[in-house]
């Protein structure tokens, strides 16, 4: 059986980035290591990241086979005392770490001559039509069979899933518009080299939308008024 070398390049790259593909998740992987049986409030605390973002780095490095999970009481606690926590520690010294790196250093030069030869104009827009089309997916597995949503109601779960997927949002009412604030970038450096991947933010927001609230809502423009990677506080899209 052959396979299309095109798929098993696209698997390749699904599976480094999953693993080490953000900066943050690595310095985590890092930490782990560093002090096994750590939990998920105390990766989040020393990243200063809010809980839920630790928790989404660490179930993507345990997915990977990088880090297991157990479920143990605090040191000290005799038996029956304390509530149990899951702490996370590596699986073995993964030899391979620093070879994740160099490819993911590969995969950004990758991306910045895909991006190069693309020009701004045509890479902005597939990267917001990426993001949509993904903002869908997750908007279909999150409400399959309900009634629409508000608008407000809308943003606010989309908040919720963005900070599933490691951006830290929350939703923000603006006057008459409502805003998704992401205090954090998943894409780590890569958007600071590449702000054109703010456009995958705003398509997925797009998506989710028009996933949430149907085709009607979903229409409303959505605007990107501040960008991490563009050197603002945090990432902000507007409707």
């Amino acid at each position: 059986m052959q396979h299309d070398p095109d798929s098993q390049f696209a698997a390749a790259v699904t599976a480094v980035t999953s693993a080490f593909g953000d900066p943050t998740r690595r310095e985590i992987y890092l930490f782990i290591r560093a002090n096994p049986g750590a939990t998920a409030s105390e990766v989040a605390t020393r990243f200063s990241v809010h809980p839920n973002v630790a928790r989404h780095h660490l179930e993507r490095l345990a997915a990977g086979g990088y880090v297991e999970v157990t479920m143990e009481r605090p040191a000290g606690a005799g038996t029956g005392a304390g509530r149990p926590s899951k702490r996370f520690r590596v699986i073995g010294d993964d030899p391979t770490l620093d070879f994740l790196t160099r490819r993911d250093d590969l995969l950004v030069l990758l991306l910045q001559e895909a991006l190069h030869l693309l020009g701004p104009q045509t890479a902005e827009a597939m990267a917001e039509r990426v993001g949509e089309d993904y903002g869908r997916t997750l908007a279909g597995q999150m409400s399959p069979g309900e009634g629409q949503r508000s608008l407000r109601t809308a943003m606010h779960a989309i908040a919720d899933t963005l900070t599933a997927h490691g951006f830290a949002a929350h939703a923000e009412d603006q006057g008459t518009s409502t805003a998704v604030v992401a205090d954090n970038c998943p894409f780590g450096d890569a958007a600071s080299q590449h702000p054109v991947l703010c456009a995958v933010d705003r398509g997925m927001v797009k998506g989710l939308l028009a996933g949430l609230c149907g085709p009607e809502d979903g229409a409303v423009p959505v605007v990107l008024s501040s960008s991490r990677a563009r050197g603002d506080d945090a990432c902000a899209a507007v409707v």
